[in-house]
């Protein structure tokens, strides 16, 4: 049965609406950022760029890094423009544009998150790199979709009692990654941990300006949180919605950390720009090997 137009809007020249893309604009192996200066500076160390568009904060090149066909878009801040992102990547390569059909065979993509993000631990410092094992989902977007399946619900469990979790916000979710993509990143200089996700960076991530919070403590209950082997070692605002798509659809995906702050300690790199930088260089140098 054909898609309505109401559900995949295209644009007039048959392109995904948000992201003015079209199925042969991309790879298979796709590389998220949030900013769109972004883009840039990781498709300045291709060899050749073959396409390039933009629309909203959505920007997408596509080229060759060491005979590796790689495509960059920028996602944009939080979890809401990841379903935009995402449902129409995998549109583009699991649905027939002209029928409006889905597929009888799918592809599967490899999405690998460059992005900063704050540390909650000590021992995890500024300026250091870290792989999201697990995405800890605590802002509610995901149900809006069955995710039977893709959870941990012993995991989630715990946590909810650790933190006295408040019954009127959305179940939290524990997500794992790809660890298929995983073994192509990990090194001894990288760490690894359970990333939070929030809906905000504000009241969502325990800052307080002029608005009192539902649970000034969460924070520290973050911090504090350990059962088995998971703790949750830094917050941002995309990973789990990336895991928990990419899940559901059948695709691969990584995030990747640069530590830019340290909520434990109060700190902040000296140099962010710098850390992302080499974050790329790490990503790039092991990405043409998937």
């Amino acid at each position: 049965m054909a898609i309505k137009d109401s559900e995949l809007i295209l644009n007039p020249d048959g392109s995904v609406y948000h992201l003015n893309l079209k199925p042969e604009n991309i790879s298979d192996t796709i590389i998220f950022v949030g900013d769109q200066d972004r883009v840039e500076k990781i498709t300045a160390h291709f060899d050749s760029i073959e396409f390039s568009t933009q629309k909203r904060e959505f920007k997408t090149q596509t080229g060759y890094y060491q005979d590796k066909r790689l495509t960059v878009i920028s996602t944009g801040i939080g979890p809401d423009n990841i379903d935009i992102v995402l449902n129409e990547l995998d549109a583009l390569v699991n649905i027939n544009l002209e029928t409006r059909e889905l597929k009888t065979e799918l592809t599967s993509l490899n999405i690998i998150r460059i992005g900063t993000s704050g540390s909650l631990q000590n021992d995890i410092p500024v300026d250091a790199f870290l792989i999201s094992t697990h995405a800890l989902d605590i802002n509610g977007m995901l149900h809006f979709y069955q995710i039977e399946g893709i959870s941990n619900p012993e995991v989630e469990d715990e946590f909810i009692k650790h933190t006295d979790w408040d019954k009127n916000k959305a179940r939290p979710i524990i997500i794992n990654n790809s660890k298929y993509l995983e073994k192509y990143f990990e090194g001894d200089e990288i760490h690894k941990g359970m990333t939070g996700t929030a809906g905000g960076f504000y009241g969502p991530q325990g800052r307080v300006l002029r608005l009192p919070l539902q649970d000034p403590d969460l924070n520290t209950k973050l911090d504090n949180f350990s059962y088995k082997d998971f703790r949750i070692t830094n917050f941002e605002m995309e990973t789990s919605v990336i895991y928990g798509l990419s899940k559901l659809l059948g695709h691969e995906a990584l995030s990747l950390n640069a530590i830019i702050a340290n909520r434990a300690n109060g700190n902040f790199s000296k140099d962010p720009k710098k850390v992302v930088d080499k974050l790329i260089l790490y990503a790039l140098e092991r990405i043409v090997n998937i």
